[in-house]
């Protein structure tokens, strides 16, 4: 992905996307109540063009305005089917940027309790995915692969990290070297033994299983976490959200973890999941339910810390 040209993007469909979405809601500019925008975090050149255009609007309108936390929304994006957990909830919320957990006791009352203190989980994903061969986004084309693959064919490392945060450098460099490797030695043993051929050969050769394997143990180091935290809280309604809680072996193994412990388990509708208009506009519900808004000169930020 290349920042200035997702910004330029944004420029260029900003505005027939509104008109669109005004006609589907068959409402003008006028009927609206409040105009929000993504502040946080994001690629900055497209979150100028959103934060930009909102402001606009709210001034051209006299509307309020609303900044949004796009993480916060990921975890809201649980509140809009209409079967929705009640609070307080654990929501695993897994991203190709952020992987955390959050302890979510109202709308505008969450708590980061455990975190990834190097990669995302979504990153090791499509790390894998461009070693194997497979072009961006590769996260889903590891879900579909490993649908054929035994899940268990290779052995990869669950790191050892204490507490409820999440660490992945040291799988994908697990992987790296297994397939550096083509699967003939230990993990760390012999690195750099195998030529490009035979590398080629046996990603071509045994990727099903590779993608399974790989999938099965992302799956279970984001599981584990989560059902420690169940336990450590006590809560029974957990939730994940974030593009990653679109794979189906999470949310398969998600669904049967929360059968096994008694817990109510919720995950958005795939439209939901990944980056979508819908998560900002139902924790914007919330905020103007509150009041909760800020003047134009709210200002966006790539990164910013839980807000």
């Amino acid at each position: 992905m290349v920042p200035e040209l997702a910004g330029r993007a944004h420029l260029q469909q900003i505005i027939p996307v509104t008109d669109a979405a005004l006609q589907k809601a068959q409402i003008s500019l006028p009927e609206i109540d409040a105009v929000a925008f993504t502040q946080s975090p994001g690629l900055i050149g497209s979150l100028l063009v959103g934060a930009c255009f909102a402001k606009s609007l709210s001034l051209a309108l006299a509307k309020p305005l609303i900044a949004v936390h796009h993480m916060q929304a990921h975890v809201l994006a649980n509140l809009i089917p209409e079967e929705k957990p009640s609070f307080p909830f654990l929501c695993l919320t897994v991203s190709g940027g952020h992987t955390q957990i959050v302890q979510c006791n109202a709308p505008g009352n969450m708590e980061v309790i455990g975190e990834t203190i190097d990669d995302a989980a979504g990153e090791a994903f499509d790390k894998t995915a461009k070693l194997l061969g497979l072009p961006y986004p590769g996260g889903p084309l590891i879900d579909r692969y490993a649908k054929e693959g035994n899940p268990f064919a290779y052995s990869f490392p669950e790191p050892q990290i204490p507490g409820l945060n999440f660490s992945f450098s040291g799988l994908k460099t697990a992987i790296l070297y297994f397939l550096q490797n083509a699967g003939k030695s230990a993990i760390y043993k012999e690195i750099f033994t195998a030529t490009e051929a035979e590398k080629k050969d046996f990603i071509q050769e045994h990727l099903a299983d590779i993608c399974a394997s790989v999938q099965q143990r992302i799956v279970s180091i984001l599981l584990n976490k989560l059902k420690k935290a169940a336990d450590q809280t006590g809560i029974k309604q957990i939730c994940i959200a974030g593009g990653v809680s679109a794979n189906s072996g999470l949310r398969n193994a998600f669904t049967a973890m929360g059968i096994q412990n008694g817990w109510k388990t919720f995950i958005p509708p795939f439209e939901f999941c990944t980056d979508n208009a819908g998560m900002i506009a139902i924790t914007a519900y919330y905020k103007f339910l509150e009041n909760d808004f800020v003047s134009l000169d709210a200002v966006p930020s790539a990164r910013s810390s839980w807000a």
